[in-house]
């Protein structure tokens, strides 16, 4: 997905295909060689499944636009984490949001096109969101975390 154009299309077909299985999607972010998005889900099938189908449509696609073939394979594995309580919510909502920044993508999360970070800016504002980045920081958190589950 070095491409614009390929992280536009990726960022609407993931969305789609997941709206197809939740209407719970809480956050994404669409990165060159990676993704991450937050969704409410009642098992994990439905969006193994979507994300099967997904991953084997655009990695042939990609492999045909490359002129790549069987020389190379596009997506490896997804992983799934349940979300423990607010706190892990809020930190994970703000990890992925941060993603763009993290990898060196941009220096204001803001400026990243293919993330869900500007949704929150419209429907709740930026105050809201720079209160939730302080009473939820990412520090060290890795996704695969379990966070302060008292």
């Amino acid at each position: 997905m070095a491409t614009s154009t390929r992280r536009t299309d990726f960022e609407s077909r993931l969305l789609a295909a997941v709206y197809a299985v939740s209407t719970d999607i809480s956050a994404w972010v669409i990165l060159p060689n990676h993704y991450h998005f937050l969704v409410g889900v009642e098992t994990l099938d439905a969006v193994s499944s979507a994300l099967k189908h997904l991953h084997g449509t655009t990695s042939h696609e990609w492999n045909l636009e490359d002129n790549s073939t069987g020389a190379r394979r596009v997506w490896y594995k997804f992983t799934d984490r349940l979300i423990r309580n607010e706190k892990h919510f809020y930190g994970v909502l703000n990890y992925i949001h941060y993603n763009p920044v993290k990898h060196g993508y941009v220096r204001d999360t803001y400026d990243w096109l293919w993330s869900s970070l500007n949704n929150y800016r419209e429907a709740h504002g930026q105050q809201w969101l720079r209160e939730k980045w302080t009473t939820y920081p990412i520090g060290d958190l890795k996704i695969e975390d379990d966070l302060d589950v008292k």
